[in-house]
């Protein structure tokens, strides 16, 4: 999606007028028939008039009064972009220009984005006529007619929109890794795709083999491996500018299980198995996060940690009552093998130790427990990090609509993760599940960390907005944010 500030509107080109509901749409609107249909929309509460003018078509949307909250009325601005979205595919428009008529810059941009990021579609497995190369004059009606947004608001600058369309890329590219099926994107080809991504985007990344996991000593990630006949990755993201306003840098962690059978302890194929190819939305998001972070130049130092498998039942697969020994040393007794994201996250998470980190946040579809507790509304979150840190996270999460909401971390919790025969078991009682898996992470640290839980809004079985069906990308957008205002 092409993202670009304008100067002027040309006289047959489609248009969205932004307008502050209660306002007078004089200034804004010369023409008398035209205004007085839309203050008729308006009067009817509607939100939105659309008129076709043959050769162009235009679009008056309102937004919601100043009294409202900023993070409130961004997200009204995304998601009053996407239910425009429609009509405007519907009318064939290619090309929109949207133009400020008396709202905030921040709300154009928020409109620009939620349009931009509800344009996204998955289309590569679609059969029949070359979508994306049909004849000139022809479009497939599976695609989505919008190709280019222009903002014409002058509170905004060109390079505001150019880092708008970064972080709907580096979203775009997050949503296809976590769309693509296993039959696709194995351990393997995933690290392919984040070199691809890094080459695109600037940042470094290191791919270790199954040889050199073995020599580490990654117990967790092996052991989730054994059922697999394809070989582990742990990939390295690295984006370290000159200059950077970190001397230690920041870690994200993210679990990258390409397809989550449950292992030995199997799911059920329905509302279940069917849809784990996204149990690796947490890898997206951290390599989704670098890319948006590179292509927009953070002078902040960036690590990603990116242990990646699949979880199947061979016959060599790992099973409960297993001693696995891990990457630091610590022994775990699995109990069900459907934990496994912690097992490998936590290999991860003891690497990490050696960068002598400033904070580690760790993205993860990790449990059921979090997507029980609040569905698909917010990112589970919790950690040792102190209250400022965490509080700036719920911050970006609040101004993104990628809202965190903080789960205890009592020490009490880790009284359910004590084994008779081993250090740890890898599961912990009946009840709060989401919060023993986190503490069961915490063991392998020793630094402020941060433990977020995407597991509800992480993939949408029906349309959610703009954002979408399938892979949402949620963790980008939130980090993305949070590491700006980190830079600043």
């Amino acid at each position: 999606m092409k993202i670009v500030k304008t100067s002027l509107v040309e006289e047959k080109q489609s248009r969205v007028l932004l307008v502050r509901k209660g306002r007078d749409l004089v200034p804004f609107m010369k023409e008398v028939k035209q205004r007085a249909y839309v203050e008729k929309r308006f009067g009817q509460d509607k939100e939105s008039a659309y008129l076709n003018l043959l050769d162009h078509h235009l679009f008056v949307r309102r937004l919601e009064e100043e009294k409202r909250t900023l993070d409130l009325r961004l997200e009204d601005a995304r998601k009053a972009a996407h239910t425009l979205h429609a009509a405007i595919n519907d009318a064939g428009v290619q090309q929109i220009v949207i133009v400020n008529c008396g709202v905030s810059p921040e709300e154009t941009i928020a409109f620009a984005e939620g349009l931009a990021l509800t344009s996204y579609q998955f289309l590569k497995y679609k059969t029949g006529s070359a979508i994306g190369n049909e004849p000139e004059g022809e479009r497939d009606d599976r695609k989505f007619s919008l190709e280019e947004i222009r903002l014409l608001d002058q509170g905004l600058t060109d390079d505001h929109l150019l880092k708008l369309g970064n972080l709907v890329r580096a979203v775009y590219l997050a949503r296809d890794l976590i769309n693509e099926p296993l039959s696709y994107l194995t351990a393997l080809q995933l690290s392919k795709e984040m070199e691809k991504m890094g080459e695109e985007a600037g940042f470094e990344v290191e791919v270790f083999n199954k040889k050199k996991i073995e020599s580490l000593k990654m117990g967790g990630l092996l052991a989730v491996n054994r059922g697999s006949p394809d070989p582990p990755t742990f990939s390295i993201l690295t984006w370290k500018p000159e200059g950077a306003a970190n001397n230690h840098p920041i870690v994200l962690v993210g679990k990258g299980v390409v397809y989550d059978t449950g292992g030995l302890s199997l799911k059920p194929t329905h509302d279940s198995m069917d849809y784990m190819k996204c149990d690796m939305s947490g890898a997206a998001a951290v390599a989704g996060t670098l890319y948006a972070v590179a292509k927009n130049g953070l002078p902040l130092w960036i690590i990603g940690l990116i242990p990646a498998t699949d979880n199947r039942p061979d016959g060599n697969a790992y099973v409960p009552g297993d001693v696995v020994t891990m990457y630091d040393g610590t022994t775990v007794e699995v109990l069900n093998t459907d934990a496994e994201g912690r097992m490998i996250l936590a290999d991860a998470l003891s690497y990490a130790k050696q960068y002598d980190p400033e904070v580690v946040i760790e993205l993860s579809t990790l449990t059921g427990a979090a997507h029980m507790a609040i569905d698909k509304y917010g990112i589970v979150g919790m950690g040792n990090a102190g209250k400022e840190m965490m509080d700036q996270l719920k911050e970006s999460g609040d101004y993104t609509s990628e809202r965190v909401v903080e789960f205890p971390f009592w020490e009490e919790y880790t009284e359910q993760l004590k084994s008779e025969i081993a250090d740890l078991k890898n599961i912990g009682g009946r009840y709060a599940g989401a919060i023993t898996a986190g503490k069961f992470l915490e063991h392998f640290t020793g630094y402020p960390f941060i433990h977020l839980d995407i597991a509800g809004p992480s993939f949408n079985k029906i349309p959610f907005n703009y954002r979408g069906k399938g892979g949402s990308g949620v963790g980008v957008r939130i980090l993305y944010h949070y590491l700006l205002n980190r830079s600043l």
